[in-house]
């Protein structure tokens, strides 16, 4: 239990600072666009290239992946489904929509969560690797063509391709792959620049919460209930559900159901800004979720860990 308070300590500290430095306008006003044009363009490149490039080969293709592939994916064709069928929402607000509901924070809240609740920090890197690689291109390119008004495949792919995070991520899994040693003089002023991502990001976040309050936004009430929902408590039964299916060890089921239970990431936040749709959405869903997934882990915890104690 020790390691979910530590966890989120990590990450409710920067927010905090960023809520504060918000507060007291200490960055001007056009600091929140700064802050999440860096993380996209520069920072969260590095960060997914530093952690899929140490990243065991053996645990990035292990039965994790698909039991998350398949948790993951389910939960968004429902959201796609609700938001498309039932609320009738556009284009981008739906893809921000499903994503609020199925992407995990497997970076910023994952990977803490993962070495002190689950003892392995690398136990979040199957579910980066498919966010990363399926997941999000997916998800960019429809974004792009629905806020660009572009419907040119070869322009969805090319800007898709073309995608830093993207790019950081596939050299990332290379390097792993082919099991590439990067010398300390090229790896460590990589995670140097790395290393400073997790924190801008939170703090842009805690920025956007300054003067925001929780569900307020006319006629969006419920699309951020009904993914909160999904996120907090469909997907993690889902994952326990499809876990059992695929006979993995209680241990296994244990790390699945945990890393489902995850929030909401703030990517999806950030992708959000970049494209100019669903921000509020997105920000209350990850908010919510966010304190909601500490209960629910405690409960994950309780009823699920193997570990004796």
């Amino acid at each position: 239990m020790t390691g979910v308070l530590t966890g989120f300590a990590v990450v409710g500290l920067a927010v905090v600072v960023g809520y504060v430095i918000a507060r007291i306008d200490l960055l001007g006003p056009h600091a929140r666009h700064v802050l999440s044009r860096l993380t996209f363009f520069v920072l969260s490149p590095f960060l997914l290239f530093t952690v899929l490039a140490r990243a065991d080969v053996a645990t990035l293709f292990s039965a994790l992946l698909p039991v998350s592939m398949i948790t993951a994916g389910l939960i968004i064709v429902v959201s796609l489904l609700v938001s498309i069928l039932l609320l009738r929402r556009p284009v981008g607000e739906t893809v921000i929509a499903a994503l609020s509901a199925g992407q995990v924070n497997s970076n910023n809240i994952g990977i803490p969560i993962s070495l002190y609740m689950l003892g392995n920090a690398a136990f979040s890197a199957p579910v980066i690797l498919f966010q990363l690689l399926v997941l999000m291109p997916l998800a960019l390119a429809v974004l792009d063509a629905a806020t660009s008004g572009s419907r040119s495949i070869g322009r969805i792919v090319t800007q898709t391709a073309k995608n830093p995070m993207l790019v950081g991520s596939a050299l990332g899994v290379l390097v792993a792959v082919f099991r590439v040693d990067l010398p300390p003089i090229v790896f460590d002023p990589l995670h140097l620049i790395a290393g400073a991502c997790v924190p801008v990001l939170l703090m842009s976040y805690g920025m956007s919460l300054y003067g925001q309050r929780v569900l307020t936004e006319p006629g969006r009430r419920v699309d951020v209930v009904v993914a909160s929902v999904l996120k907090l408590v469909t997907m993690p039964l889902l994952a326990w559900v499809v876990a059992i299916w695929f006979g993995l060890p209680d241990e296994q089921v244990f790390i699945v159901v945990v890393l489902a239970a995850l929030p909401t990431a703030q990517n999806v936040f950030n992708f959000a800004q970049r494209y100019g749709v669903g921000e509020i959405l997105s920000r209350d869903v990850v908010f919510i979720s966010t304190v909601g997934c500490l209960p629910v882990l405690f409960a994950v915890a309780l009823l699920l860990d193997p570990s004796p104690g």
